[in-house]
């Protein structure tokens, strides 16, 4: 089966006002991410992956042992990857519910905590990647970080919030300020409703 790009859940300009344009969602969502459909497609099809799901195809084929892992890997995790990216941000301020609230404080010591946590290992992944809240195989809830396409599946883990720390994530609104991009990305751009949903 073929995957397809999925829709934005909002119009390209309906992060704008929080710090993300419309011109990052058209480069980020219509050309990268499109390129991962499209290039995933191609090197799945006439495969033995062609009719498995994308958590099964990123599962099947990740290698621990590999520094660079191979073209179906990367192109089908990152497919993944930005999947959830976009159903994780939102226009308009969310509030984090109580269970969440609740469980990010019982695991980190507070919220403030958490989000300095998250931010430097956004800022600290050398290169390309991504960080994340996830809730650990345990049941517990960590920050981890992962390198090119990397995700938390390759280990078990669910993924609660990722953020995105290629730089075509964040070039064309805080050109190499990183750590600007992923305060701003907790601060303003997180649908704490669909993290919590992931619990």
């Amino acid at each position: 089966m073929a995957f397809e790009l999925p829709d934005l859940p909002y119009a390209h300009d309906a992060l704008a006002a929080n710090g993300m344009s419309a011109e990052t969602l058209e480069y980020h969502h219509d050309l990268h991410h499109n390129a991962y459909v499209t290039n995933g497609n191609k090197l799945i099809e006439g495969t033995e992956w062609a009719d498995k799901s994308l958590e099964e195809i990123i599962t099947g084929t990740y290698d621990k042992s590999a520094v660079a892992q191979n073209g179906i890997f990367n192109n089908i995790s990152q497919l993944w990857n930005h999947n959830q990216f976009w159903e994780m941000m939102g226009p308009g301020a969310s509030s984090m519910p109580g269970e969440l609230e609740k469980a990010i404080t019982d695991s980190f010591g507070s919220v403030d905590e958490f989000k300095s946590q998250f931010s430097a290992a956004g800022a600290g992944q050398f290169g390309s990647g991504w960080c994340w809240l996830v809730k650990d195989t345990d049941g517990s809830l960590k920050v981890t970080k992962t390198e090119n396409g990397v995700n938390p599946l390759c280990f078990g883990q669910t993924a609660l919030l990722g953020c995105d720390v290629w730089e075509h994530s964040y070039y064309i609104d805080f050109r190499n300020k990183r750590p600007a991009y992923l305060t701003n990305f907790l601060d303003n751009l997180v649908n704490w409703e669909n993290v919590a949903s992931r619990l």
